[in-house]
């Protein structure tokens, strides 16, 4: 996928718009993070709505789709994934979300 024929733009905003009231896709927590309890889950998922630490290094498409973080004691990765919506392989068009469905996976770092 290149950034030149995508709207980055938008792709970007969906993403935020997951990532921050968990509206506009699937939120998938691996074992891990389940294992910590609501309270626990619940501040990792206020720092992953919270995250703006984008640089080249974590995002080197501007998708704002993936971030490593300190909370509640604990390294967590996120990532967002696109795929169509039978969910059976990658979005043709993620700027498109009629024909994306995203999942947001939040992650023990320990789990990758």
């Amino acid at each position: 996928m290149t950034t030149d024929i995508l709207d980055v733009g938008r792709v970007r905003a969906l993403n935020d718009e997951l990532r921050r009231s968990l509206t506009g896709g699937t939120l998938m927590l691996t074992a891990g993070i389940i294992a910590l309890g609501r309270e626990r889950q619940q501040v990792i998922l206020s720092a992953v709505a919270a995250f703006d630490r984008f640089d080249a290094d974590n995002d080197p498409y501007g998708e704002g789709d993936f971030g490593a973080l300190e909370a509640a004691g604990e390294r967590v990765f996120w990532k967002i994934d696109y795929f169509d919506r039978t969910l059976a392989r990658a979005s043709r068009d993620p700027a498109d979300a009629s024909v994306t469905a995203r999942v947001l996976t939040v992650m023990l770092a320990a789990e990758y």
